[in-house]
């Protein structure tokens, strides 16, 4: 089979990405009914190489890895040389004779981008400066597991054009589901990202105007991680965006909400909205463990029927 790599949700067609939706629904299950039994990778390895920290990434791969019978290797740019300044192209080359499969949490998406074609291992975007496609996955699975299909119904992001609502325009067109991003002037997702998703993506200003009807409202931190120094402009900026219950009674009745997470309470949600009913973050953050190990089966093994 030859090598596929998963950067973003356009690296996989639409069929494809609904069947790892539902292969992870099934791992999921058969996790919870029998435990970690199915070990498909014994001594293979995974490389995690982190140049952005994190927990629920970190924690959910190398859980995948250990439930399916192989290794996760934690590398950060102090373990290794290219925190020496080693060639993008020559690390990843090296490590395709070692290792499995590969999965980067970086900045540069076009660095991520230089890596993979070097590869001769899958490698997974694990986060980019661009793209977050991995958490989109333990999105679009968790709001199938709660509400079935979501072809042709209705999303709100509110807040910042950043990576995740680049991913959640990416979702809208390989799922068919309609967008509508929310963000003030001047914090809009790429244009030619937007340009892309054609009539599948509205862009808004108001979202209290935005939510209503709504089957699901997501958003993100003000300021991501690099945009420290912007936080109290940001703040200014982004008065009014704050996603609260109010706001949610204006969607649909069995609107649910999603953040990928860590949040910022106060700020760009309420300080009491993890706890309404309606937020099923922890479910959301928990898929990502399922999410992912059905995304290192499909780049390893392909299709799995049982």
């Amino acid at each position: 089979m030859a090598t596929r790599h998963f950067l973003t949700l356009l690296d996989l067609s639409p069929e494809e990405l609904h069947y790892l939706v539902q292969r992870a629904i099934t791992i999921k299950n058969r996790l919870r009914a029998q435990g970690p039994s199915y070990a498909p990778f014994a001594n293979r390895t995974l490389a995690m190489i982190f140049e952005k920290s994190s927990t629920r990434t970190r924690v959910s791969f190398e859980t995948a890895m250990a439930h399916f019978g192989g290794h996760a290797l934690f590398l950060s740019p102090r373990d290794t040389q290219l925190g020496r300044g080693e060639p993008i192209e020559d690390t990843a080359r090296v490590l395709a004779e070692m290792v499995d499969i590969v999965m980067i949490r970086t900045f540069s998406h076009a660095g991520l981008e230089t890596y993979a074609a070097a590869s001769a291992v899958p490698v997974i975007n694990a986060l980019s400066d661009d793209y977050h496609p991995c958490q989109l996955l333990a999105d679009v699975m968790t709001w199938t597991e709660l509400r079935g299909s979501v072809r042709g119904r209705t999303a709100v992001w509110i807040g910042d054009g950043n990576n995740m609502c680049h991913s959640w325009i990416n979702a809208a067109r390989q799922f068919d589901f309609q967008l509508r991003v929310c963000c003030p002037e001047g914090y809009e997702p790429r244009q030619d990202i937007l340009a892309a998703a054609g009539d599948r993506v509205t862009l808004l200003r108001d979202p209290n105007e935005a939510v209503v009807g709504a089957d699901l409202v997501t958003t993100d931190v003000w300021a991501s991680m690099g945009q420290e120094e912007e936080q109290a402009k940001r703040e200014a900026d982004f008065a009014g965006f704050q996603v609260s219950e109010a706001m949610l009674d204006r969607a649909k009745p069995d609107v649910l909400f999603l953040h990928c997470l860590p949040a910022h309470r106060g700020e760009e949600i309420s300080e009491t909205l993890l706890d309404d009913p309606r937020a099923v973050v922890w479910q959301e953050a928990g898929n990502r463990l399922h999410a992912q190990k059905a995304l290192i089966e499909f780049l390893l093994l392909g299709r799995v029927d049982h």
